[in-house]
């Protein structure tokens, strides 16, 4: 390695110096410095193994030599720009297209989904010409100030804030927390009919809908899925306004949800999206993205008379990388694997749920899964800190968990795809003790489910004081309560 070793206080320091302080650390108290990993594990500068339940980047494991290789050996022959004719270009955009449905079929290569979906938006505003978006609550699409707009993931947490006035929000299709819940004789089409009713009311101002844009499954907004049908009638009523539908794949897509290679299709056969957003793991860690279109939209696009040219995007070791990663997850079948590690990790989360007063819900498909921690399975009160409490505790014992969602209560699983049915069992363990000791501090009974939040707690667990990021860091303050050993106060940082 050519870079200089230092000791993880002088990185600490470094990083402080010269980083910019809004670039947030995990566990800031006692951040982690990973030096290598390998698979579904990270080390740190000790040698520590981490088993990682976090990285869905990391999508055929860290650091695969087939990936690794792969683009090794394409950077020892050639890499330049997508202006010269190249093989890799063209034969892993016919390999993605192959995943699709065939009227996705033109590709344009990016470098992050934060640059994928601002594309997306120029096509659909070019396609249509319309301006306004809709977007749904908590959705988080990307950090450039196109999609800072769009995403209220970000823009809630900034108190001076102004909405932009083409951007309008939907609510988010959660049917355990939100406004149709599962109850609900049929949450897909009131849902829909909520995105009906902003199109009529941006219709009213006399403006017009450019596109829907939605991840396929939530994942910043607290591993949310949408019910069935609800894409194909907002799809609907989205193109009757002259609209077309987005569907971002950044953190969901490549066989992650097991039963099928993308999450949009979990909606069934006949819901089609207009254009389809890749990031994270399409490159394993290499910066790589890309947008997927049909021809009709690709050749509005090219009407404007403006060429679009990307440095870097689709160069030959990105698509060399891109192909490798294809290659590994049909070769170790990883989406089955998602498919049976992901049901089996369900079934043991469910069993959580019956035995713990804290679990409010289990959700997810394969290796995207969210346990929904609550104080009160009736009023669904946040347990917010207690879910901060968990990831720490999993921290120490080298397990690397998030929290998230819009009130960061939801523990999130979107581990790399080599994860195991060994690694769900030991994970799960880990948490059945932590809840069994969080829940007999807070004096919570399991027969008592309708309402959890004890008069008689006695340890009142911190709630979140501080500034929201997708993934929880904290810092701690020593806390002394009676009756119970003495442990740390966590906060957000």
């Amino acid at each position: 390695m050519s870079a200089e070793r230092v000791e993880k206080k002088k990185t600490l320091e470094l990083r402080k110096k010269h980083i910019g302080p809004s670039c947030k650390i995990f566990f800031s108290h006692d951040p982690i410095k990973i030096i290598r990993a390998k698979g579904q594990y990270m080390y740190d500068e000790k040698g520590q193994q981490y088993l990682d339940c976090i990285n869905n980047v990391a999508h055929v494991g860290h650091c695969h030599p087939d990936v690794v290789k792969a683009g090794a050996q394409q950077m020892e022959i050639l890499n330049t720009n997508s202006r010269f004719l190249h093989d890799n270009l063209v034969l892993y955009a016919q390999r993605l297209q192959d995943t699709l449905p065939d009227k996705l079929s033109v590709c344009y290569f990016v470098n992050s989904g934060s640059e994928a979906n601002d594309l997306a938006l120029r096509l659909a505003w070019q396609y249509t010409g319309h301006k306004d978006i809709i977007t749904l609550d908590n959705a988080y699409h990307g950090h450039v100030s196109s999609l800072i707009d769009i995403s209220p993931y970000k823009f809630h947490q900034a108190s001076d804030a102004e909405l932009n006035q083409s951007v309008h929000v939907a609510p988010s299709p959660d049917v355990y927390r939100g406004k149709y819940r599962a109850d609900h004789p049929d949450p897909a089409t009131a849902y829909a009919d909520e995105v009906k009713d902003i199109i009529h009311g941006v219709h009213e101002k006399g403006d017009k809908i450019a596109a829907f844009i939605a991840e396929s499954l939530q994942s910043c907004g607290g591993q949310v899925i949408p019910p069935p049908g609800y894409f194909q009638q907002v799809a609907e009523h989205v193109r009757k306004a002259g609209g077309i539908f987005i569907a971002d794949e950044v953190q969901v897509g490549f066989g992650r949800v097991g039963s099928h290679f993308w999450a949009f299709q979990l909606q069934g056969e006949d819901f089609v999206p207009d254009i389809v957003t890749m990031g994270k793991p399409i490159g394993n860690g290499h910066p790589m993205s890309c947008v997927v279109t049909t021809r009709e939209v690709a050749e509005a696009f090219m009407s404007s008379r403006m060429e679009y040219f990307n440095t870097f995007g689709g160069n030959p070791v990105s698509c060399a990388i891109g192909m490798a990663v294809l290659d590994v997850i049909e070769k170790e079948d990883l989406q089955g694997n998602a498919l049976r590690v992901g049901r089996h990790l369900t079934r043991l989360l469910e069993k959580q749920k019956e035995k713990h007063p804290l679990v409010g819900d289990i959700r997810g498909r394969g290796l995207f899964s969210g346990v929904e921690l609550v104080k009160d399975r009736l009023k669904l009160t946040p347990a917010t800190a207690e879910a901060q409490e968990v990831i720490y505790r999993l921290k120490e014992q080298y397990i690397l968990l998030s929290a998230d969602g819009p009130h960061r209560n939801v523990l999130k699983f979107k581990p790399p795809m080599c994860f195991s049915t060994e690694d769900a069992d030991m994970v799960v363990e880990k948490i059945d003790q932590i809840l069994t000791e969080l829940e007999e501090a807070l004096g919570m009974k399991m027969h008592n489910t309708s309402n959890v939040e004890n008069e008689s707690i006695k340890r009142e667990l911190p709630t979140d004081e501080h500034g929201h990021q997708c993934h929880g860091g904290f810092a701690h303050d020593r806390v002394s309560t009676q009756g119970v050993p003495q442990r740390t106060k966590r906060l957000r940082t």
